[in-house]
């Protein structure tokens, strides 16, 4: 009886291995296989780094080069169907647009954010402040109203009862930025992250209302990620604490 049991037994085995080495796949590695992210333009430096990080974390993860735009525009590009694991946007009423469909479901804060008057670099024009920007020598480059520093920026000008001109507007906060350190505009309004990350280029003006404003920057795996596990391990990744340091190390302020 003993004998026959362990005959059984081992054929048993033999019968599993068998099953598995003829097209039975082990379970995949949910840390693994590729990641796209889309994120807004201020958050380029930052999560650059963090998917540097998060790949190291995860030995079988490739980020894809991360899409970078104003939120406003990653957003309809999701909500027309493009694919994506994970947005990140810089506030919360654009990031609503999502998760107010089936695209996604709550969203995390991971980051604040406050604006800044850039200028070139030592601020030869004595720019001081948002009063300043309603002087019509000056040459002006906002973000467009629809994008999160547009909005922003909106908002600081009514609560000063300032009216700015732009001579253009772009569609996200690298756009401004660019245009005053190249020197086609002598201000524009961006992130206080913006600045830090333009080391010499630029130099910042502070807001003095600016912290009754402050971006909030959530982030959301998305329901039809290609990658959910994967997704879901790169936003618990940006809220860990090894996530936040990075960030703050950027200037970003704590959700």
């Amino acid at each position: 009886m003993r004998v026959r049991a362990v005959a059984a037994l081992v054929v048993g085995l033999s019968l599993t291995l068998t099953g598995c080495s003829a097209g039975a796949e082990p379970p995949s590695d949910s840390s693994g296989g590729e990641l796209t992210v889309f994120a807004a333009a201020s958050l380029s430096g930052a999560f650059d780094q963090l998917a540097s990080g998060f790949e190291a974390a995860h030995p079988g993860a490739d980020v894809r080069p991360i899409t970078y735009d104003g939120s406003s525009v990653l957003a309809t590009q999701l909500l027309e169907g493009a694919s994506a694991d994970v947005f990140a946007s810089a506030d919360e009423r654009t990031m609503t647009k999502v998760t107010d469909t089936a695209l996604a479901g709550d969203a995390a804060p991971f980051a604040t954010n406050t604006l800044e008057i850039a200028v070139a670099p030592g601020n030869p024009l004595a720019v001081t402040g948002l009063d300043s920007l309603a002087d019509s020598e000056l040459i002006i480059v906002l973000c467009t109203a629809d994008v999160p520093c547009g909005a922003a920026s909106q908002n600081l000008m009514e609560a000063a009862g300032i009216t700015i001109t732009p001579s253009s507007e772009e569609q996200n906060v690298t756009a401004v930025l660019s245009k005053v350190k190249s020197g086609e505009a002598d201000a524009g309004l961006v992130y206080r992250t913006d600045i830090q990350a333009a080391g010499k280029e630029a130099t910042g003006v502070e807001i003095a209302s600016a912290d009754d404003f402050v971006n909030v920057y959530p982030i959301v795996s998305l329901a039809d990620a290609p990658n959910p596990a994967l997704a879901a391990a790169f936003v618990d990744y940006v809220l860990s604490p090894t996530g936040q340091k990075v960030l703050a190390s950027f200037g970003f302020g704590a959700p």
